[in-house]
C-alpha cells in the first residue's frame, strides 16, 4: 500500500508533463503552419504584382540565380524581405502577444471554470492556423499554375515526337547575322488608337519595307513563355524552356546553382551551328549577364563571349549610364555595340569567318527608368521611355547601313516576349484585355527580293529555323526545333506547326520527360 501511494504522485507528475510536452508541440506546430501560410500568401501576392500568373519552370529556373544586382534589385529585395524575414516576424510577434495574454489570463485557483479558455484559444488558433495555410497554399498554386503542371505529366504529347534536329546541307551562302532583342517588344505599342503615340515610330523609319526589310506578320509568343530567358531559348533552341522536374532528377539544377553546369545541353541550338560553321558569336546585354543563368545558357551554346553589368562598369561607363536595378542604358549599349559591330565585321573581313553579334535592350523592362536622355512627351512616362528606346535601336541600325554592312550582314530585330500586365506594371488597362497581342520583328536579308514573305501566324519557336536561313544555312525541310522556318510558305504535314491549336498547345504544355532529361543532359549534342 505504501509503494502505491508513493507512485501515484510520479506518475501525475508523468501525465503531466506528456500533456504540457504536447500542448507546447502543438503551440509549435500551429505557429509552423502560420508561418508557412503566411510566406506562401506573401509569395503569392508578390508574385503576381511583379510578374502576373507564372509557370513552375518559370518560377524554378529563376530561383536558382537571384541578382541582387543587375537582376531586378528592389525586387529581388522586397522578396526577400516579404517571403523570407515579414512571415517570421508576424508569427513571432503573434507568438509572443499570444504568450502573454496567457500569463495574464491563467485561471485562478480552485476556479471552475479555467479548464473552457484554454480549450477554447486552442481551437480558434488551430483554426486560423489552418486557414492561413490553406489560403496561402491555394493562392501560391495558382499564382505559379500548379494545376497546369500536375496536368501537362498526364498528356499523351512528348516532344519527343515532333522535335527536328537541325540539318544544314548548305553553307556556301552564309552571312553575318546581328539579332537584336528587344526587351518586352509587343507590336501592340505600334497602335496610336490605344497609346498616346506609336512607340516603334523611329525604329520603323529605318526599317521600312521600301527598303527592303520584311516581318512575320503576327509573331505569337508560344504558349507557356513570358519572360528574356523563354524567348532566348526558343528562338535559338526551337524548344519551350520547360523540363523542370527532368532538370532537377538529372543534377543539371544543381550544377546551375552552384555555377559549374551547363544549359539545355543536350540541345542544338543557333550558337552551336554558327560556331560549328566559324562564326565568332559575341553578346551584349545591360543587366547583369549572370542573371537567370543567361551567360550560362550562352556559353554552352557557342558563343565565345557574353558581356553584361561588370563589364560595363569595368570599361568606365559612367554612373549615369546605369540604372540601379538593373544595369546599363540603351544608349550607352548601342555605342558600345557599334564599336563591337565595326571590330566583328574588320576581322571578319581580314579572315573570311562570319560573325553573330545578338544584343538586349534593357530600358524598356519594368520599372520605368526615365533616363536623362529621354525626353518623357507622354503622359503615361512608360510609352515615352519605349519611344526613346527605339531611337537607340535605330541608331545603331543606322550605322550598319552607313558602314555598308548591310550588304553582308543579315539584322533580325523581335522582341523578346510581350510586354508583361501585371498589378505593378504600367500600361496595364491598355494590355489586359487586348485580344490579339504579338510580337515585333523586322528581318534584313542582303539581296533578297524586296517581295519576299515571311509566314504569318507563326509563333517564337519557328524563329529558330528562320535564324539559320537568316544567316544564309540551308537547312534540310527547313525544320528545327519543333518549328518550321518563316521563309517557307509550306508547313510539313508531320510537323508540330501543322497541329490543331488545341492539340499544339497541349504538345507544349506537355511533361515530355525522357525528352527534357536528354536535352538538359551535360553531353554533346547531335545536330
Amino acid at each position: 500500500m505504501t509503494h502505491g501511494l508513493r507512485a501515484d504522485p510520479s506518475r501525475a507528475q508523468t501525465r503531466r508533463l506528456a500533456r504540457r510536452s504536447a500542448v507546447m508541440l502543438g503551440r509549435i506546430v500551429v505557429f509552423v503552419l502560420v508561418w508557412v501560410g503566411l510566406a506562401l500568401l506573401i509569395a503569392a501576392g508578390l508574385i503576381r504584382f511583379f510578374w502576373g500568373e507564372i509557370t513552375v519552370g518559370q518560377m524554378m529556373l529563376n530561383l536558382i540565380s537571384v541578382e541582387t544586382d543587375g537582376g531586378g534589385g528592389a525586387v529581388v529585395w522586397a522578396c526577400i524581405l516579404g517571403i523570407g524575414v515579414l512571415p517570421l516576424l508576424i508569427t513571432s510577434a503573434a507568438a509572443w502577444s499570444l504568450h502573454r495574454r496567457r500569463r495574464r489570463q491563467r485561471p485562478k485557483p480552485g476556479s471552475d471554470h479555467g479548464w473552457r479558455s484554454p480549450w477554447l484559444m486552442r481551437t480558434v488558433s488551430s483554426a486560423l492556423a489552418a486557414s492561413v495555410v490553406v489560403l496561402g497554399a491555394a493562392s501560391f498554386s495558382t499564382a505559379v499554375s500548379l494545376a497546369d503542371y500536375i496536368d501537362a505529366g498526364n498528356s499523351n504529347y512528348d516532344l519527343a515526337d515532333h522535335h527536328v534536329p537541325p540539318r544544314v546541307t548548305g553553307e556556301q551562302e552564309k552571312r553575318n547575322l546581328v539579332l537584336i532583342y528587344l526587351e518586352s517588344g509587343e507590336a501592340t505599342f505600334e497602335d496610336e488608337a490605344l497609346f498616346e503615340k506609336d512607340a516603334f515610330a523611329p525604329l520603323k523609319e529605318v526599317t521600312e519595307p521600301a527598303r527592303g526589310w520584311r516581318s512575320a506578320k503576327d509573331l505569337r509568343q508560344y504558349e507557356g513563355g513570358g519572360w528574356t530567358m523563354s524567348g532566348l531559348t526558343a528562338t535559338q533552341c526551337g524548344i519551350p524552356l520547360a523540363g523542370v522536374t527532368s532538370a532537377a532528377s538529372s543534377g543539371a539544377l544543381g550544377e546551375l546553382r552552384e555555377g559549374d553546369g551547363t544549359y539545355l545541353d543536350g540541345t542544338t541550338c543557333l550558337g552551336d551551328l554558327l560556331q560549328e560553321r566559324g562564326y565568332t558569336n559575341v553578346f551584349l546585354g545591360g543587366a547583369s549577364s549572370s542573371f537567370a543563368e543567361k551567360n550560362t545558357f550562352l556559353r554552352s551554346h557557342g558563343y565565345s563571349e557574353v558581356r553584361g553589368l561588370d563589364d560595363w562598369r569595368a570599361a568606365g561607363e559612367p554612373e549615369s549610364s546605369f540604372r540601379s536595378d538593373w544595369g546599363l542604358s540603351d544608349q550607352s549599349l548601342m555605342e558600345q555595340a557599334k564599336t563591337e559591330v565595326d571590330e566583328l565585321h574588320a576581322e571578319s573581313q581580314r579572315t573570311g569567318e562570319p560573325f553573330n553579334l545578338s544584343l538586349l535592350t534593357l530600358d524598356t523592362h519594368e520599372p520605368v527608368h526615365v533616363f536623362d536622355y529621354c525626353d518623357v512627351d507622354t503622359q503615361e512616362e512608360a510609352t515615352s521611355v519605349f519611344a526613346c528606346s527605339m531611337v537607340q535601336v535605330a541608331g545603331f541600325v543606322e550605322h550598319l547601313e552607313d558602314q555598308g554592312y548591310l550588304e553582308d550582314t543579315a539584322v533580325v530585330i523581335m522582341g523578346d516576349h510581350l510586354k508583361p500586365v501585371n498589378a505593378g506594371d504600367s500600361l496595364q488597362a491598355q494590355l489586359e484585355d487586348h485580344p490579339d497581342r504579338t510580337i515585333f520583328n523586322r528581318i534584313w536579308i542582303p539581296g533578297a527580293e524586296q517581295d519576299t514573305m515571311l509566314r504569318a501566324g507563326m509563333d517564337q519557336l519557328s524563329m529558330y529555323p528562320t535564324l539559320i536561313e537568316a544567316a544564309g544555312l540551308t537547312l534540310a525541310d527547313r525544320e528545327a526545333g519543333i518549328g518550321v522556318s518563316g521563309f517557307s510558305a509550306e508547313v510539313p504535314a508531320d510537323s508540330a506547326q501543322s497541329l490543331s491549336p488545341e492539340a499544339y498547345s497541349e504538345l507544349l504544355r506537355s511533361r515530355s520527360p525522357e525528352f527534357y532529361s536528354e536535352a538538359w543532359s551535360s553531353h554533346t549534342p547531335a545536330g
